[in-house]
């Protein structure tokens, strides 16, 4: 959550949720820069709730602070900051298109779903965002008082030949640090061992073993803090940008992407609501059994409301007597798919966003993320004559 990217996200989220809570008709469309002690705030944002720049300015500080820059000295602070804003309306000529119940953009988006986690995410981007939330506990609880926000990890898995899980390989996690944990190795100022150990023991085994222990050995290689030192972090030290971390938002790289960003756009923008939708749809496909695997495509054209096209992968693990061209009939049947109706089903008009800003848009099962759902499994395996409860 202190990554300069994800903090730019989880303030564009913020106003964002700002405006649909005052006003759930609004059109949002924000975007954040964040570097040493400056915030810039810009986008196209057409709302009836007072979004003066005072109440922009408190938005921006709260965020900061919530998320844990609170110290003048790292060079980035809520209290501290400038805070710039540039904010105007949407155009009319996107709005004529939005207005008749069209896409907000064009452009296609994915969904993905697969077997290898209760969540239905693939396996290291799953865990992958679990280690950061984790870091995040133990920093806020002081449980690890060293810590500081930014972070960033990474898994690698090695697979079998059928696709299937065979152990974590190796674990990458970066996390800022105060002075405490710094020793002289080699004539260096290093990371300490014994800060890697506490992280070793307190977080990364504890987060692996919880969602597959089965996976985990002796053998992990662990990189920590790999370049030596990270004292430096956050806006400071690299500068933020809202909807830089499309990857990282959605499936680490294992399901493909339409390259739209998320964060900081109303659900008319499909760049979100669509992919929002297509994750649903694979989700519920995967868990009603008629695949181990599930990729969806929607496309859009812009102030068009029915989708372009709709595109179905299972890779080879479909059901037998489950075709994929079978799937696409079945989304459309029990899916729906325009901007207002995708909106409409996932009450997608409401102030939830902010939450999916860090830690993942998708595998997380919160009351507001409607579409982690599986309400659709048992009506799509009936279809198709399949027992949902015989393949969970």
């Amino acid at each position: 959550m202190g990554h300069p990217d994800k903090v730019a996200d989880q303030i564009s989220d913020t106003i964002l949720d700002f405006c649909l809570q005052q006003d759930p008709s609004s059109r949002v469309a924000c975007e954040v820069l964040v570097t040493t002690d400056l915030v810039v705030v810009a986008g196209e944002i057409t709302t009836k709730a007072p979004l003066t720049r005072s109440t922009v300015d408190r938005l921006v500080r709260d965020t900061i602070r919530e998320i844990g820059y609170i110290d003048p000295s790292v060079g980035f602070s809520c209290d501290s900051v400038q805070v710039d804003i540039c904010l105007h309306k949407q155009s009319p000529d996107i709005a004529m298109g939005v207005d008749t119940g069209g896409a907000g953009d064009q452009g296609m988006m994915f969904g993905y779903a697969c077997r290898e986690t209760k969540s239905l995410m693939p396996l290291p981007i799953y865990l992958a965002h679990r280690l950061v939330e984790k870091q995040a506990q133990l920093r806020r609880s002081g449980e690890l008082p060293f810590l500081r926000p930014d972070a960033k990890s990474q898994v690698t898995v090695e697979y079998r030949a059928d696709g299937t899980p065979a152990r974590i390989h190796t674990v990458v996690l970066s996390t800022q640090h105060d002075e405490s944990v710094v020793e002289m190795r080699e004539g260096k100022r290093q990371f300490s061992e014994k800060a890697k150990r506490l992280l070793i023991e307190r977080l990364i085994l504890p987060t692996l073993r919880a969602e597959r222990p089965d996976l985990v050995d002796e053998a992990i290689i662990y990189h920590i803090n790999p370049t030596g030192c990270f004292l430096e972090g956050g806006p400071a030290a690299d500068t933020g940008l809202t909807g830089r971390k499309i990857i990282v938002d959605t499936y680490g790289g294992r399901g493909r992407h339409g390259g739209g960003a998320f964060s900081g756009k109303d659900p008319t923008k499909v760049d979100r609501s669509a992919a929002y939708m297509a994750r649903h749809i694979a989700k519920n496909i995967v868990a009603a059994g008629l695949a181990d695997q599930c990729e969806v495509q929607l496309s859009y054209a812009i102030g068009r409301a029915e989708p372009l096209s709709i595109w179905v992968s299972t890779f080879g693990t479909a059901r037998k007597g489950v075709k994929d061209e079978q799937l696409i009939e079945l989304i459309r049947a029990h899916f729906p798919l325009t901007p207002r109706g995708i909106i409409e089903s996932l009450q997608l008009r409401r102030p939830i966003y902010r939450q999916t800003a860090v830690h993942g848009h998708f595998g997380r099962e919160l009351p507001d993320f409607t579409w982690e759902r599986t309400d659709k499994a048992a009506v799509l395996a009936r279809a198709v004559g399949t027992s949902v409860a015989a393949v969970a």
